[in-house]
């Protein structure tokens, strides 16, 4: 497919900048195959689901992972920004440099908070160790650990996606609604979006209804940010990212589907980790370690029946992978009327529940 076929015209202003207050008072599109909508809230999904399905939530963490500092060479001095995308060991990540063309290996970054032109506080030291392609380096920190997660986190910003950090500056309120209520695991670099709209009101109200919920782990990489630059979109790879589905959980989905119950994935990471996991016929077996997976139309899924996702922007591998589970023509009818009705867009948008598409 070409990547022209995921294209539409999205208007600026229904890119979100903030949350809605509470979460669950986001608006909620029902999408069915054949284009057959219905407008909700968030907080109705439980009258929407049936007593013995089951949701699965990423519990991955996000970490202030966008570090600003100067590179220093000689005299020159120059402002960097690095987003780290993956923990290679103790002590170095990958990271998303700008100005990543003026790095080279061998130079010193300091990451910090400038007091003035001459010093930095909270200090935080990195060595380029690796350079890749397009901006991607490898930094090899001072520090190792639990003290360099420390310093991270007393260094760091929280990275908000590209389309609402060039419109607005991250702030204090960002440390909270970019991050689920359930949230765990440290390692993310980008919040799985689906999951900031529940609240515990919400998830009472889903276990009331007879609604189980499950937790699997995987860690977002920045990469969810960047753009498809190949019009072949079978040309694209996907940056790898590191999950985990526990055997408790893969044996508790599978009992849940074998007594009838429908899967419903919260966020395209949890659904994407979900089909890493199974087998051929469904079985979700237990799983840790890397996956890289680009769900596109013509993918068939295997584990879930159900999909509650933000509304993505146009030719993203997100808008694949919604067009992959509901179909293409279904999902550009349905953004269509999200465009009309004024649903708000990405991160902190509103959201959707899908349903599969039969094959």
């Amino acid at each position: 497919m070409r990547l022209a076929d995921f294209d539409f015209d999205l208007p600026e202003e229904r890119i979100a900048l903030r949350p809605a207050s509470p979460r669950d008072a986001a608006r909620l599109l029902a999408v069915e195959a054949g284009s057959r909508l219905s407008d909700h809230l968030v907080s109705d999904l439980p009258s929407l689901l049936t007593p013995g399905d089951a949701l699965v939530f990423n519990d991955t963490r996000v970490i202030p992972a966008r570090l600003r500092g100067v590179r220093q060479r000689g005299d020159a001095a120059t402002a960097v920004e690095a987003t780290l995308l993956r923990r290679a060991s103790a002590s170095r990540w990958t990271a998303l440099a700008k100005p990543g063309r003026r790095l080279a290996v061998g130079d010193r970054i300091v990451f910090g908070e400038a007091a003035d032109r001459a010093c930095l506080l909270s200090a935080l030291q990195a060595t380029v160790a690796e350079k890749g392609e397009g901006g991607e380096v490898t930094l090899a920190f001072d520090l190792a650990g639990a003290d360099l997660d420390f310093a991270i986190a007393a260094s760091g910003a929280m990275p908000l996606p590209p389309y609402i950090a060039s419109r607005r500056a991250e702030d204090e309120r960002d440390l909270v609604d970019y991050q689920t209520i359930y949230a765990r695991e440290d390692g993310s670099v980008a919040a799985p979006t689906a999951g900031l709209h529940f609240t515990p009101e919400l998830m009472a109200a889903l276990e009331a209804r007879g609604v189980s919920r499950h937790f699997v782990t995987l860690h977002v990489g920045a990469g969810t940010f960047l753009p498809v630059k190949t019009e072949d979109v079978a040309e694209h790879r996907m940056h790898a990212e590191a999950g985990e589905v526990s055997a408790e959980t893969a044996q508790a989905l599978n009992a849940a589907r074998a007594k009838g119950g429908r899967i419903i994935a919260v966020g395209t990471t949890a659904l994407r980790l979900l089909e890493s996991a199974a087998e051929p016929d469904g079985d979700i077996q237990p799983f840790s370690g890397e996956t890289s997976i680009f769900i596109t139309p013509g993918y068939r899924f295997r584990t879930a029946a159900g999909l509650v996702t933000n509304f993505h922007l146009p030719r993203s591998t997100l808008f694949m992978l919604v067009s992959a589970f509901s179909g293409l023509a279904t999902m550009r009818a349905a953004y269509a009327h999200a465009i009309e009705a004024g649903y708000r867009f990405y991160s902190y948008g509103d959201a959707s529940l899908l349903w599969r598409a039969r094959a």
